[in-house]
């Protein structure tokens, strides 16, 4: 697929969590991913250094694709399950070919009286468990971190053992002290608990089968029954539990899986702001923040040369075209412009036509320009409200102090004659 035929799909693609699938002739499924937002996930398959960042197979797959499809999700924590059942389900070439399924994390929740929820590497699956052991098992999850990532944020809805003998056959003191311990601090459940442990684990086994409606289904009316006898406390942990689940917290996914595909360097933002006086003196800046932190020696500042009159999305888009023919300044993870949705559109129409991937937000000014809100992708928002603010009120600063040293240099300059004698009549 060229990047030509891929623009007509991009346009309608979400930003949003989910997971994406590339076919070939025939249907036939060639690759599936997750992301963050589907949206600039997608749109990096057609960058220029797309070998370089993920491999000469990948680049191939793109070039043999001829369509492109996709599905939402709630939340990356739901992207990765969904993403991991699929490949699992219809193995594309491309996913499994890149592959080594052995050194892959597994969940494995472990037929005993109290199932255990485990994490094990493929290669140790068979020689720690006879196939009859096994309750339920899903995997395998390429990315360790971002597997164990998303075991914590599951952990803060459900309490499950993950001790490494079965409950119950603890042969030390100090075994024990460990379960009683995590018990108190609400880790694992009660040894009265029996009952409700095994509904939890079939509710962990609903959400790792990509079941969440059925699940929260299946809570609602737990829910409603242990509020008609009155159990009340047990009502309301159903209730936490559902809206835990429709409000997933997965933060820290997002930022692993952003610098994950910034190439594991410091995440960058580059924020961008024009400055005149009714169209005179029109000057542009960027101004830089990696990993919180301003960056002034990467600043820069640009005379906006195409313009005469006031058309600030005009010279936003003239400002972006320059900074990204430097191919040697580092590329952000994120684009901040002052304005709103026309700026947006000027920004992305600029950077497509780059053939580049990144996604950007607007930060929108009320009359006193004051920020009253920030247009975009709402998940980066989320996790980099603060830099974006940040990075878009130096950007301003920047450019203001840039304009009034133009716009003082101008009025030292001596008129032209010619222009004094019209002035003069």
């Amino acid at each position: 697929m060229t990047f030509d035929e891929y623009k007509a799909t991009y346009k309608d693609m979400p930003a949003t969590p989910g997971v994406y699938f590339f076919f070939g002739p025939q249907k036939k499924l060639l690759y599936i991913g997750k992301a963050t937002s589907l949206k600039h996930r997608v749109r990096s398959y057609f960058a220029p250094d797309l070998k370089e960042k993920r491999s000469q197979l990948i680049e191939n797959m793109v070039t043999d694709a001829v369509s492109i499809e996709w599905t939402a999700t709630d939340s990356v924590l739901e992207a990765l399950i969904l993403e991991t059942n699929l490949i699992r389900t219809h193995k594309p070439r491309c996913n499994t070919r890149s592959k080594d399924d052995k050194s892959y994390n597994h969940l494995v929740i472990t037929k005993e009286q109290w199932p255990r929820v485990l994490v094990i590497r493929g290669k140790d699956l068979h020689e720690r468990f006879e196939t009859n052991d096994i309750q339920y098992h899903f995997g395998p999850f390429p990315s360790g971190q971002l597997f164990r990532e998303a075991l914590k944020i599951v952990r803060k809805i459900f309490r499950f053992y993950d001790t490494p003998i079965p409950v119950g056959e603890e042969r030390t003191k100090l075994e024990r002290g460990k379960i009683d311990f995590n018990r108190q601090i609400g880790l694992y459940p009660e040894a009265h608990e029996h009952a409700e442990y095994v509904r939890t684990i079939r509710h962990i086994k609903l959400l790792f089968q990509g079941k969440k409606p059925e699940l929260i289904r299946e809570l609602e009316r737990e829910m409603k029954a242990l509020a008609k006898i009155e159990r009340f406390e047990e009502a309301n942990m159903c209730k936490r539990r559902i809206f835990a689940l429709t409000h997933i917290e997965d933060v820290a996914l997002i930022k692993y899986d952003s610098e994950r595909f910034a190439g594991g360097g410091a995440f960058r933002i580059e924020a961008y702001d024009v400055a005149h006086m009714g169209g005179k003196n029109m000057v542009g800046v960027m101004t830089v923040i990696e990993d919180g932190q301003l960056k002034k020696s990467d600043y820069r500042k640009f005379t906006i040369k195409s313009l005469q009159d006031a058309n600030d999305p005009a010279a936003l888009r003239e400002l972006l075209s320059r900074r990204l023919q430097h191919p040697e300044w580092p590329l952000p993870q994120l684009i901040v412009v002052d304005g709103g949705t026309a700026q947006v559109n000027s920004a992305e129409r600029t950077i497509s036509e780059t053939n580049l991937a990144i996604p950007v937000v607007a930060v929108l000014k009320d009359e006193r320009h004051k920020p009253k809100d920030i247009l975009g992708n709402k998940t980066l928002i989320n996790l980099h409200k603060l830099e974006i603010l940040h990075a878009n009120a130096e950007a301003h600063r920047f450019s203001i102090a840039f304009h009034r040293l133009i716009r003082g240099r101008a009025q030292l300059t001596p008129t032209p004659k010619k222009t004094r004698d019209i002035l003069s009549t």
